[in-house]
């Protein structure tokens, strides 16, 4: 059974045409383990908590997939087809199956264990449609922080130096309670 938390927040996707869109595109190229997440789903929460009655723009789309065979290449040309074939959207293609590298971890088990290990709590959402339009949340740390308006590191950051001070650079760099002033940030 969702919880209260989940249900609300994919009524809000639901409402959302735009976003309704974007998610048909991806469901329609039937990749493995593909979600849409990030700011695509915080935005849409915290603009809602604030009350916001315009979306804030996105600067992209995170599409997150787990493919251990797709590389570069692969990103971009499901970046192409997502652009032509879904909404406008600034649509960033990543495969979390080679994530690892880059942020100097073991190699991740699926796209969930990729998120475990991002920076921010609150950004570790994720949403996709099924074939049968009904939509489902990926949030491996749970959506506590993102309803409760808190900005902290997931636990893997705050306990490798290099994560947080990588956590530390987003927060300038993101500057998101310019945004949303009612955020909590822990400076980690």
């Amino acid at each position: 059974m969702p919880s209260e938390s989940e249900q609300q927040l994919c009524a809000w996707i639901a409402e959302d045409p735009w976003r309704m869109g974007c998610l048909a595109a991806l469901a329609a190229l039937a990749l493995p383990d593909a979600w849409i997440g990030a700011g695509f789903v915080r935005n849409l929460a915290w603009d809602r908590l604030h009350g916001f009655a315009q979306p804030t723009p996105l600067a992209d789309v995170d599409v997150l997939i787990f493919d251990p065979q797709a590389g570069e290449a692969e990103e971009r040309e499901i970046q192409t087809l997502l652009g032509t074939q879904g909404p406008q959207a600034p649509w960033s293609v990543r495969n979390q199956a080679r994530m690892h590298r880059r942020n100097g971890d073991l190699p991740y088990h699926d796209t969930s264990d990729a998120m475990v290990h991002w920076l921010v709590t609150a950004t570790a959402v994720a949403v996709r449609l099924d074939e049968k339009g009904i939509l489902h949340l990926l949030a491996p740390l749970g959506l506590d922080d993102l309803f409760a308006l808190t900005v902290r590191p997931t636990p893997h950051a705050r306990f490798r130096r290099d994560r947080l001070t990588a956590y530390r650079h987003r927060l300038g760099e993101k500057a998101w309670d310019r945004t949303w002033p009612g955020l909590r940030i822990e400076a980690g």
